[in-house]
Protein backbone atom coordinates (compact mmCIF):
# COMPACT_ATOMS: atom_id res chain seq x y z
CA UNK A 1 0.00 0.00 0.00
CA UNK A 2 0.80 3.42 -0.70
CA UNK A 3 1.15 5.27 2.19
CA UNK A 4 1.73 9.12 3.24
CA UNK A 5 2.56 9.94 6.33
CA UNK A 6 1.56 13.65 6.65
CA UNK A 7 3.60 15.09 9.59
CA UNK A 8 6.36 13.18 10.46
CA UNK A 9 6.86 14.48 14.04
CA UNK A 10 7.91 11.69 16.87
CA UNK A 11 4.49 9.92 16.00
CA UNK A 12 4.39 10.18 12.43
CA UNK A 13 7.81 8.77 12.49
CA UNK A 14 6.56 5.98 14.67
CA UNK A 15 3.92 4.92 12.26
CA UNK A 16 6.60 5.55 9.56
CA UNK A 17 9.30 3.05 10.67
CA UNK A 18 6.50 0.24 11.73
CA UNK A 19 4.72 0.17 8.85
CA UNK A 20 8.03 0.45 6.23
CA UNK A 21 9.16 -2.69 8.40
CA UNK A 22 6.33 -4.37 8.13
CA UNK A 23 6.77 -4.00 4.06
CA UNK A 24 4.54 -0.61 3.20
CA UNK A 25 5.51 2.01 1.11
CA UNK A 26 6.05 4.78 3.45
CA UNK A 27 6.87 8.37 2.30
CA UNK A 28 6.97 11.09 5.28
CA UNK A 29 6.03 14.74 4.43
CA UNK A 30 7.00 17.06 6.97
CA UNK A 31 7.36 21.02 6.99
CA UNK A 32 11.12 21.02 8.85
CA UNK A 33 13.78 21.39 6.55
CA UNK A 34 16.41 20.18 8.60
CA UNK A 35 14.94 17.41 10.13
CA UNK A 36 13.98 16.13 6.89
CA UNK A 37 17.77 16.60 5.29
CA UNK A 38 18.75 14.15 8.07
CA UNK A 39 16.07 11.60 7.48
CA UNK A 40 17.03 11.91 3.57
CA UNK A 41 20.97 11.85 4.10
CA UNK A 42 21.36 9.56 7.47
CA UNK A 43 17.77 7.90 7.39
CA UNK A 44 15.73 8.18 10.45
CA UNK A 45 16.78 6.90 13.61
CA UNK A 46 14.91 5.02 16.75
CA UNK A 47 15.92 4.34 20.00
CA UNK A 48 12.97 1.58 19.43
CA UNK A 49 12.58 0.10 23.32
CA UNK A 50 16.36 0.28 23.85
CA UNK A 51 17.33 -1.00 20.63
CA UNK A 52 18.66 1.56 18.27
CA UNK A 53 17.54 1.00 14.62
CA UNK A 54 17.91 3.17 11.28
CA UNK A 55 15.46 3.17 8.98
CA UNK A 56 15.62 5.19 5.26
CA UNK A 57 12.19 6.40 3.97
CA UNK A 58 11.99 9.22 1.92
CA UNK A 59 11.11 12.47 3.01
CA UNK A 60 10.00 16.02 1.96
CA UNK A 61 9.00 19.16 2.50
CA UNK A 62 5.08 19.63 2.52
CA UNK A 63 6.24 23.13 0.28
CA UNK A 64 7.80 20.98 -2.34
CA UNK A 65 6.17 18.75 -3.97
CA UNK A 66 5.52 19.43 -7.03
CA UNK A 67 7.07 17.56 -9.08
CA UNK A 68 6.74 14.55 -6.25
CA UNK A 69 4.78 11.70 -8.05
CA UNK A 70 3.23 9.67 -5.39
CA UNK A 71 -0.62 8.27 -5.62
CA UNK A 72 -1.54 7.61 -2.10
CA UNK A 73 -3.56 4.77 -0.94
CA UNK A 74 -3.48 5.87 2.17
CA UNK A 75 -2.83 9.16 4.06
CA UNK A 76 -2.44 9.12 8.01
CA UNK A 77 -3.02 12.71 9.21
CA UNK A 78 -0.42 13.58 12.30
CA UNK A 79 0.30 17.43 11.55
CA UNK A 80 -0.81 19.94 14.48
CA UNK A 81 -4.26 21.07 14.31
CA UNK A 82 -3.47 24.80 13.01
CA UNK A 83 -1.21 23.03 9.94
CA UNK A 84 -3.95 20.78 8.53
CA UNK A 85 -5.46 22.67 6.08
CA UNK A 86 -2.22 23.71 4.77
CA UNK A 87 -0.21 19.88 4.68
CA UNK A 88 -4.17 18.54 2.61
CA UNK A 89 -3.50 21.59 0.36
CA UNK A 90 0.63 20.74 -0.04
CA UNK A 91 -0.70 16.96 -0.46
CA UNK A 92 -3.34 17.62 -2.90
CA UNK A 93 -1.79 16.03 -6.43
CA UNK A 94 -1.22 13.33 -4.37
CA UNK A 95 -5.26 12.36 -3.39
CA UNK A 96 -7.22 10.57 -6.04
CA UNK A 97 -11.24 9.73 -5.88
CA UNK A 98 -10.24 6.15 -3.91
CA UNK A 99 -7.39 7.82 -1.20
CA UNK A 100 -8.42 6.93 2.04
CA UNK A 101 -7.65 9.48 4.67
CA UNK A 102 -6.92 8.69 8.40
CA UNK A 103 -6.82 11.46 11.15
CA UNK A 104 -5.20 10.60 14.26
CA UNK A 105 -4.60 14.18 15.39
CA UNK A 106 -5.20 15.25 19.14
CA UNK A 107 -8.24 17.27 19.33
CA UNK A 108 -12.43 17.55 18.12
CA UNK A 109 -13.58 18.45 14.55
CA UNK A 110 -11.28 17.84 12.05
CA UNK A 111 -13.06 16.14 9.74
CA UNK A 112 -14.96 19.43 8.66
CA UNK A 113 -11.23 20.67 7.21
CA UNK A 114 -10.69 17.15 5.70
CA UNK A 115 -13.70 16.73 3.57
CA UNK A 116 -12.77 19.78 1.46
CA UNK A 117 -9.88 17.35 0.10
CA UNK A 118 -11.34 14.54 0.05
CA UNK A 119 -14.64 12.29 -0.17
CA UNK A 120 -16.55 12.28 2.99
CA UNK A 121 -17.01 8.46 2.46
CA UNK A 122 -13.25 8.58 2.75
CA UNK A 123 -12.84 9.85 6.06
CA UNK A 124 -11.40 7.48 8.83
CA UNK A 125 -11.40 9.18 12.37
CA UNK A 126 -9.00 7.60 15.17
CA UNK A 127 -6.98 8.24 17.94
CA UNK A 128 -4.07 6.64 19.20
CA UNK A 129 -2.82 5.49 22.85
CA UNK A 130 0.90 4.55 21.23
CA UNK A 131 3.12 7.55 22.51
CA UNK A 132 6.90 8.85 21.10
CA UNK A 133 9.56 11.62 21.74
CA UNK A 134 11.74 13.76 19.19
CA UNK A 135 14.87 14.06 20.21
CA UNK A 136 16.01 16.13 17.35
CA UNK A 137 16.20 16.17 13.62
CA UNK A 138 15.76 12.50 12.15
CA UNK A 139 15.88 11.06 15.69
CA UNK A 140 13.25 9.44 17.79
CA UNK A 141 12.94 7.67 21.38
CA UNK A 142 9.93 4.91 20.67
CA UNK A 143 8.85 3.05 24.15
CA UNK A 144 6.20 1.53 25.27
CA UNK A 145 3.17 -0.13 23.64
CA UNK A 146 -0.05 1.03 22.27
CA UNK A 147 -3.31 0.77 20.41
CA UNK A 148 -5.07 2.52 17.68
CA UNK A 149 -9.05 2.69 17.62
CA UNK A 150 -10.58 3.83 14.20
CA UNK A 151 -13.79 4.34 12.56
CA UNK A 152 -15.52 5.32 8.96
CA UNK A 153 -17.23 8.46 8.81
CA UNK A 154 -19.43 7.13 5.70
CA UNK A 155 -22.30 4.69 6.31
CA UNK A 156 -21.38 1.12 4.77
CA UNK A 157 -17.93 1.78 4.77
CA UNK A 158 -16.84 -0.93 7.30
CA UNK A 159 -14.83 -2.75 4.88
CA UNK A 160 -12.74 -0.06 3.97
CA UNK A 161 -12.20 1.36 7.79
CA UNK A 162 -11.15 -3.18 8.27
CA UNK A 163 -8.94 -2.72 5.56
CA UNK A 164 -6.77 0.09 7.15
CA UNK A 165 -7.19 -1.56 10.51
CA UNK A 166 -5.92 -4.40 8.84
CA UNK A 167 -2.88 -3.30 7.15
CA UNK A 168 -1.82 -1.19 10.85
CA UNK A 169 -1.97 -4.27 13.22
CA UNK A 170 0.42 -6.32 10.37
CA UNK A 171 2.88 -3.26 11.59
CA UNK A 172 2.24 -4.03 15.30
CA UNK A 173 0.23 -1.18 16.08
CA UNK A 174 -2.72 -3.05 17.22
CA UNK A 175 -5.69 -0.87 15.38
CA UNK A 176 -9.47 -1.89 16.10
CA UNK A 177 -12.38 -0.85 13.76
CA UNK A 178 -14.60 0.94 16.58
CA UNK A 179 -18.62 1.44 16.31
CA UNK A 180 -18.12 4.66 18.50
CA UNK A 181 -15.18 6.64 17.78
CA UNK A 182 -16.40 9.96 19.17
CA UNK A 183 -16.62 8.57 22.39
CA UNK A 184 -12.69 7.21 22.01
CA UNK A 185 -12.02 10.95 20.75
CA UNK A 186 -13.64 12.11 24.06
CA UNK A 187 -11.66 10.10 26.16
CA UNK A 188 -8.19 10.70 24.69
CA UNK A 189 -8.92 14.64 24.99
CA UNK A 190 -9.30 14.20 28.16
CA UNK A 191 -5.92 13.05 28.93
CA UNK A 192 -4.75 15.59 26.25
CA UNK A 193 -6.75 18.02 27.76
CA UNK A 194 -5.50 17.99 31.34
CA UNK A 195 -2.19 16.19 30.58
CA UNK A 196 -0.79 18.44 27.78
CA UNK A 197 -1.72 21.90 29.13
CA UNK A 198 -1.04 21.58 32.78
CA UNK A 199 2.54 19.98 32.17
CA UNK A 200 3.21 22.73 29.98
CA UNK A 201 2.20 25.36 32.22
CA UNK A 202 4.15 23.55 35.05
CA UNK A 203 6.86 23.05 33.34
CA UNK A 204 6.51 19.27 34.80
CA UNK A 205 6.77 15.95 33.33
CA UNK A 206 3.25 14.00 33.96
CA UNK A 207 4.44 11.62 37.10
CA UNK A 208 5.73 14.89 38.96
CA UNK A 209 2.29 16.23 38.53
CA UNK A 210 0.82 13.91 39.52
CA UNK A 211 2.74 13.94 42.95
CA UNK A 212 1.38 17.60 43.91
CA UNK A 213 -1.59 17.83 46.00
CA UNK A 214 -3.93 19.48 43.25
CA UNK A 215 -3.28 17.09 40.91
CA UNK A 216 -6.49 14.86 41.44
CA UNK A 217 -9.07 18.11 41.85
CA UNK A 218 -8.09 20.03 38.97
CA UNK A 219 -8.24 16.67 36.80
CA UNK A 220 -11.60 16.38 38.39
CA UNK A 221 -12.34 19.75 37.27
CA UNK A 222 -11.03 19.58 33.71
CA UNK A 223 -12.54 16.42 33.03
CA UNK A 224 -16.60 17.39 34.36
CA UNK A 225 -15.90 20.17 31.83
CA UNK A 226 -15.27 17.56 28.88
CA UNK A 227 -17.90 15.48 29.63
CA UNK A 228 -20.57 18.08 30.19
CA UNK A 229 -20.25 19.06 26.74
CA UNK A 230 -19.59 15.47 25.53
CA UNK A 231 -22.87 14.54 26.71
CA UNK A 232 -24.01 17.89 24.94
CA UNK A 233 -22.98 15.63 21.68
CA UNK A 234 -24.45 12.53 22.94
CA UNK A 235 -21.18 11.22 23.83
CA UNK A 236 -21.31 9.35 27.49
CA UNK A 237 -18.29 8.63 29.06
CA UNK A 238 -17.79 7.32 32.95
CA UNK A 239 -16.27 9.95 34.80
CA UNK A 240 -14.68 7.63 37.26
CA UNK A 241 -13.36 5.31 34.52
CA UNK A 242 -11.66 8.46 32.53
CA UNK A 243 -10.16 9.93 35.67
CA UNK A 244 -9.00 6.26 36.74
CA UNK A 245 -7.32 6.61 32.56
CA UNK A 246 -5.65 9.81 33.56
CA UNK A 247 -3.93 8.58 36.77
CA UNK A 248 -2.53 6.04 34.78
CA UNK A 249 -0.27 8.52 33.26
CA UNK A 250 1.49 8.96 36.63
CA UNK A 251 2.98 5.92 36.73
CA UNK A 252 7.24 5.92 36.81
CA UNK A 253 7.12 2.47 35.80
CA UNK A 254 5.45 3.09 32.19
CA UNK A 255 4.89 6.48 30.57
CA UNK A 256 4.90 8.96 34.20
CA UNK A 257 8.38 10.29 33.18
CA UNK A 258 7.38 10.96 29.54
CA UNK A 259 6.89 14.78 28.85
CA UNK A 260 3.59 15.09 26.67
CA UNK A 261 3.37 16.72 22.97
CA UNK A 262 2.60 20.31 23.77
CA UNK A 263 5.26 20.29 26.25
CA UNK A 264 7.81 18.91 23.50
CA UNK A 265 6.37 21.76 21.44
CA UNK A 266 6.28 24.78 23.70
CA UNK A 267 8.90 24.42 26.14
CA UNK A 268 11.28 22.39 24.20
CA UNK A 269 11.31 23.71 20.63
CA UNK A 270 9.65 27.01 20.90
CA UNK A 271 6.58 26.28 18.98
CA UNK A 272 2.77 26.88 18.87
CA UNK A 273 0.62 25.00 20.59
CA UNK A 274 -2.84 22.96 19.78
CA UNK A 275 -4.56 24.32 22.81
CA UNK A 276 -7.35 25.80 20.80
CA UNK A 277 -8.03 22.40 19.33
CA UNK A 278 -8.21 20.47 22.79
CA UNK A 279 -9.11 22.82 25.87
CA UNK A 280 -9.92 25.64 23.57
CA UNK A 281 -12.25 23.30 21.40
CA UNK A 282 -14.47 22.68 24.50
CA UNK A 283 -14.24 26.32 25.81
CA UNK A 284 -16.05 26.95 22.20
CA UNK A 285 -18.44 24.12 22.23
CA UNK A 286 -19.21 25.04 26.26
CA UNK A 287 -20.42 28.43 24.65
CA UNK A 288 -22.76 26.93 21.81
CA UNK A 289 -24.28 24.78 24.36
CA UNK A 290 -24.08 27.07 27.24
CA UNK A 291 -21.58 25.01 29.09
CA UNK A 292 -19.62 27.00 31.59
CA UNK A 293 -15.91 25.83 30.83
CA UNK A 294 -14.19 28.07 33.21
CA UNK A 295 -10.72 25.59 34.00
CA UNK A 296 -10.54 24.81 30.35
CA UNK A 297 -10.94 29.00 29.33
CA UNK A 298 -8.40 29.44 32.09
CA UNK A 299 -5.87 27.26 30.45
CA UNK A 300 -6.48 27.74 27.41
CA UNK A 301 -5.29 31.62 27.94
CA UNK A 302 -2.50 30.29 30.24
CA UNK A 303 -0.88 28.51 27.27
CA UNK A 304 -1.54 31.45 25.04
CA UNK A 305 0.06 33.80 27.27
CA UNK A 306 2.92 31.38 27.25
CA UNK A 307 3.37 30.84 23.96
CA UNK A 308 3.33 34.91 23.53
CA UNK A 309 6.15 35.24 26.37
CA UNK A 310 8.64 32.93 24.40
CA UNK A 311 7.77 34.16 20.91
CA UNK A 312 6.83 31.06 19.70
CA UNK A 313 6.46 30.59 16.10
Amino acid sequence: MNIVIAGAGAMGSRFGIMLKQAGENVILVDGWQQHIDEINQNGLKANFNGKDITEFIPAYNQNDLSEVEFSADLVILFTKAMQLDNMLQSIDNMLGKDTIVLCLLNGIGHEDVIKKYVDYDNILLGNTMWTAGMEGPGKVTLFGNGSIDLQNLGEGKEDVAQKVADVLTNADLNARVSQDILTSIYRKACVNGTMNGLCTILDSNMADFGDTSSANPIVQKIVAEFLAVARAENVFLDEEAVIEQINGCFNRETIGLHHPSMYQDLVINNRLTEIDYINGAIVRKGKEYGIPTPYCEFLTHLIHSKEEIVEAK
